[in-house]
C-alpha cells in the first residue's frame, strides 16, 4: 500500500487497448500521486510453473494489458500531460519467451522458447539466467501514454504520438516523462512492467513482470508537444557498464537489415564463446544487450552495432 499516494488503481482495472471513450477507473487533480497495480505483459497467462506449451497457447487478446484509465482534471487537447516516476515495487517473479512470428529475428527463430526468472524484489540484485551469467535489473514501464484523438479502439501492441507501448527502458524511477493530451481529461494508462530490457527489445520480451507503479500527474496547460519526451535524473547505464562490452556490427545500406546483422552475429558469438544455446543466446540479448546506430550518415551504408555487457557474463 502506497501511504503517500492520492489514489490506488487496482490490477482489476485494466484494459487491452487505446480508446478516448473508455470510462475512467478514477477522476484525480492534476498533481495527484497514484500508485497503479500493473499486470505482466501476459495478463498472468505466463509465470512460475509455465510451459513452452503456454506460451504457443497464448491468448493474444489478453496481452499487454494497461492498469487505466486516469482522468486528470483540467488536461484538455494541446496540454501536456507531466508523469513524474516515483517508485516500482516489482513482484520477484518474471518471464522471458521467444514466440513465434515476434521479435527481430521472427524467421530465424521459429520455435517457442521460455525462461522463468525469480529475483529479490528488494534489493534488486542481478538475476540469474539459468544457463549460466546474471542480468542487472532496472525497472520501468514498457507501455504508458494517454489515449489518442481518433475514435475507436486502438491496438495496444504499437507505440504513438501519445505514448503506449514505447518500450523505453530508461523510463525507469526518477525520470519525468511528458505526454502530448489530445483528449479531455487524458485518460492516462500504464503496464507491461518490466525487471529489465536491453535497448530494441530484440526478441520480442524483455524480463517481463508484474509491478505496482506510484506516479505523479500534473497538467501543463499550453505546451505544444508533438511526441513523448522525457528527462533522466542521471546516468542510464551505470548498472551495465562495469565490465565493458562485446560489440557486433552490421554494416549495409538498409538499417533494418544491418540491425539483423548485428544482433545474429552477437548469437553467434555468445553460443561459440561462451556457450549458450541461440535462443538462450537470442532472449538474454533482449534482455540485457543494446541496439545502437553508430552511423547513417556516410551512404550508401549505415553501422548498426549490438553492446552486449560482459558484467552479465562475469
Amino acid at each position: 500500500m502506497c501511504v503517500a499516494c492520492d489514489y490506488t488503481i487496482h490490477r482489476r482495472d485494466h484494459h487491452y487497448g487505446w480508446s478516448r471513450d473508455f470510462t475512467p477507473a478514477a477522476v484525480a487533480k492534476s498533481g495527484s500521486t497514484i500508485q497503479f497495480e500493473c499486470l505482466d505483459s501476459s495478463g498472468g497467462q505466463l509465470g512460475t510453473g509455465s510451459t513452452v506449451a503456454d506460451v504457443v497457447n497464448l491468448d493474444f487478446a489478453k496481452v499487454n494489458p494497461v492498469t487505466g484509465p486516469v482522468y486528470v482534471e483540467g488536461a484538455e487537447p494541446g496540454d501536456v500531460l507531466k508523469v513524474e516516476i516515483r517508485e516500482f515495487v516489482p513482484s520477484g517473479i518474471g518471464w522471458t519467451a521467444v514466440i513465434p512470428g515476434f521479435g527481430l529475428l521472427a524467421d530465424q527463430f521459429t520455435d517457442p522458447a521460455l525462461h522463468i526468472w525469480t529475483y529479490e524484489p528488494g534489493s534488486m540484485a542481478p538475476s540469474l539466467f539459468g544457463p549460466g551469467g546474471s542480468v542487472p535489473l532496472k525497472p520501468f514501464a514498457g507501455t504508458i501514454g494517454v489515449a489518442p484523438s481518433e475514435p475507436g479502439v486502438h491496438s495496444v501492441v504499437p507505440p504513438r504520438r501519445v505514448g503506449g507501448n514505447l518500450d523505453i527502458r530508461d523510463l525507469s524511477s526518477g525520470v519525468t516523462l511528458y505526454l502530448p493530451v489530445e483528449v479531455k481529461g487524458a485518460l492516462f494508462s500504464v503496464g507491461d512492467t518490466h525487471a529489465a530490457q536491453g535497448d530494441g527489445e530484440v526478441c520480442g520480451t524483455a524480463i517481463e513482470s508484474a509491478m505496482n507503479v506510484t506516479l505523479t500527474l500534473s497538467v501543463l496547460k499550453g505546451r505544444k508537444l508533438e511526441s513523448p519526451r522525457f528527462t533522466t535524473p542521471g546516468p542510464v547505464t551505470r548498472h551495465l557498464d562495469a565490465a565493458g562490452y562485446e560489440v557486433t556490427t552490421g554494416v549495409g545500406p538498409d538499417l533494418m537489415t544491418a540491425a539483423r546483422e548485428a544482433l545474429s552475429r552477437m548469437i553467434d558469438l555468445l553460443a561459440a564463446e561462451h556457450g549458450y544455446a541461440p535462443a538462450d543466446a537470442y532472449m538474454l540479448c533482449s534482455v540485457a544487450g543494446d541496439l545502437r546506430i553508430s552511423e547513417i550518415v556516410d551512404m550508401p551504408n549505415v553501422v548498426v552495432s549490438f553492446y552486449f555487457p560482459r558484467i552479465v557474463l562475469s
